[in-house]
């Protein structure tokens, strides 16, 4: 019997970005704002936007064979897909059975995860247990967003900050490193905070809703700043101590990409270097779940992580949730 403890870690890395890139400048031509005003308090240039023929699963099936590609896997070889996302298609079928249909993977379970940018390290941690109890041996777990399909380009306080954009991981067997740890967690009472109002049973699609643009993002900016700034830093701190680290141990931060003060505080309290710390929020915006996914690809494959680097994956997101992940790869 073979008792040896199986132990998942990322064998694989992928992304997708629309190819629209649209500017802080161009912004400026629809609504009262600025490029210095969005760069100071965000430290946002540009974002991608999908185009209207573009759905989440579109991004995701791109991403997904980046992955499967990097992996050196075929989609018969997938036992699980996870996505993580709050701009589904539709609201069912999930995403992820989409996406299995379009990947054609057809020995694998699907289904969707909704943890707002937290999302990719939701399904990242379930993805990390269907490995490590033999349930599943290779999972395909994906951030993915259009996050320009819910944005009301009239509010000036929330259509700066967002993008559109898919990333993707296979988790699955590792003979050394792999997650070492993962700390989640959710405060319902701050859900307010961030949120969709309608299109839900709560509120279903009317002329009314419609008329009252509640099917876009409503965001309380200073609140979620508030938390945000305070449980970055703690998550992770948490994964850390969890995995046996020490802050000294840690070589690199990916967080997630949703505001440049966010990211310097998290890192400055973690003691880490800028240049330890990946960022892109300047190119691609805030891309929700598929944010740190996105920014992991990105730094793997430009040789800023390399194997046997100590990694800390973090996030923050509506819910109010947060996740993260401490990683040797």
């Amino acid at each position: 019997m073979n008792t040896e403890r199986i132990v998942a870690g990322f064998l694989g890395t992928g992304s997708c970005l629309p190819d629209k890139e649209v500017t802080n400048f161009d912004l400026e031509k629809i609504v009262d704002t600025s490029d210095e005003w969005i760069q100071t308090r965000t430290g946002i240039k540009s974002r991608r936007i999908a185009d209207e023929n573009t759905a989440t699963s579109d991004l995701a099936y791109i991403a997904a064979l980046n992955a499967m590609e990097a992996a050196g896997i075929t989609a018969e070889q997938l036992d699980s897909i996870i996505v993580a996302t709050i701009t589904p298609d539709m609201s069912f079928p999930s995403t992820a059975c989409i996406l299995q249909d379009k990947l054609g993977a057809v020995n694998a379970h699907a289904f969707d995860v909704g943890a707002a940018c937290s999302g990719f390290l939701y399904a990242a941690s379930l993805a990390k247990q269907f490995v490590e109890c033999g349930q599943a041996k290779h999972v395909l777990v994906i951030g993915a967003e259009t996050l320009s399909k819910i944005t009301d380009f009239t509010d000036r306080n929330t259509c700066v900050l967002f993008g559109d954009g898919a990333g993707a991981a296979i988790i699955g067997p590792v003979e050394s490193g792999g997650i070492q740890a993962t700390d989640l967690g959710a405060n319902g009472t701050g859900g307010k905070f961030l949120t969709l109002p309608g299109g839900g049973s709560r509120m279903p699609a009317s002329h009314e809703t419609v008329d009252n643009r509640l099917h876009y993002i409503k965001m309380d900016g200073s609140e979620v700043f508030k938390f945000a700034v305070r449980i970055m830093a703690k998550s992770s701190e948490t994964v850390i101590e969890k995995a046996g680290w020490t802050l000294d141990d840690l070589d690199y931060l990916v967080p997630h990409q949703a505001n440049i003060r966010i990211i310097s505080s998290a890192g400055k309290k973690l003691n880490l270097p800028d240049d330890k710390v990946h960022v892109n929020l300047d190119r691609f915006g805030n891309t929700s779940a598929a944010s740190v996914p996105i920014a992991l690809d990105e730094a793997v494959r430009t040789g800023k992580i390399n194997k046997g680097d100590k990694v800390v994956l973090v996030a923050f997101g509506g819910g109010l949730t947060w996740g993260a992940l401490a990683v040797e790869f």
